[in-house]
């Protein structure tokens, strides 16, 4: 898929196994999946960091094929699911980096346009979640408030 905000092409994703049952060669079992699951998201480690320690750790190709849903549907499900959503707080949290560069850095062009690209995206991603009844109706993107819902 093209990136959104460069001139480059972007590259063709990982392929997932086509199989939507668990694998002969994965080891663990489910009990122990869930068990590792709900003790990372009670620490608050983001889903994507769930799936990648499960893969690189316990060799679990995707957690989908052992628990039958996704995983962001099995940590809602669970209720250790956090207010936003993990993409959109990791946008959040790149504006505010980049604004407190800003800050600092008032004649860096290059990195104010980036910051209004990241902000865009803040605010098309909320469009949809608003849609989706994820974020409330008035919800709106401000600075100083991101800086304290990132903190």
């Amino acid at each position: 898929m093209a990136r959104l905000h460069s001139g480059k092409k972007g590259k063709s994703g990982r392929k997932m196994s086509k199989s939507k049952t668990k694998q002969t060669w994965v080891e663990t079992d489910k009990q122990e999946i869930v068990s590792i699951i709900t003790k990372m998201a009670k620490e608050g480690v983001p889903p994507a960091k769930i799936g990648i320690t499960l893969r690189d750790k316990y060799g679990v190709p995707d957690a989908r094929q052992i628990l039958g849903v996704r995983l962001v549907t099995f940590i809602k499900k669970e209720g250790l699911a956090g207010q936003y959503p993990s993409d959109f707080l990791d946008l959040i949290k790149r504006a505010v980096k980049m604004n407190k560069h800003l800050k600092n850095a008032k004649k860096d062009v290059h990195n104010k346009t980036k910051y209004l690209h990241v902000v865009s995206k803040i605010n098309r991603l909320a469009k949809y979640l608003k849609k989706e009844g994820v974020l409330p109706k008035d919800w709106k993107y401000d600075a100083e408030q991101a800086e304290l819902l990132v903190k």
